[in-house]
């Protein structure tokens, strides 16, 4: 009976422990779509890849519209 009772506290140790030491939550970043861009955009190639540029910041075309991207 000791023995049982030894095993199975050991076996409740173990699966209440965790390999994960420490779980870190991030905030997920804040995206901006515009659904259209002025007339006055850019189309610019950056490493063979399409981007459209105005008032200082890069964007993606996408199906909702057009995201702002860090190039």
């Amino acid at each position: 009976m000791k023995y049982l009772v030894y095993t199975l506290v050991l076996v409740f140790a173990l699966s209440t422990t965790s390999c994960a030491r420490q779980v870190v939550v991030k905030q997920p970043a804040t995206v901006t779509v515009v659904k259209k861009l002025p007339r006055q955009y850019k189309i610019v190639r950056v490493n063979g890849k399409r981007y459209y540029f105005f008032n200082g910041r890069h964007h993606r075309k996408t199906r909702n519209g057009f995201v702002v991207v860090r190039v």
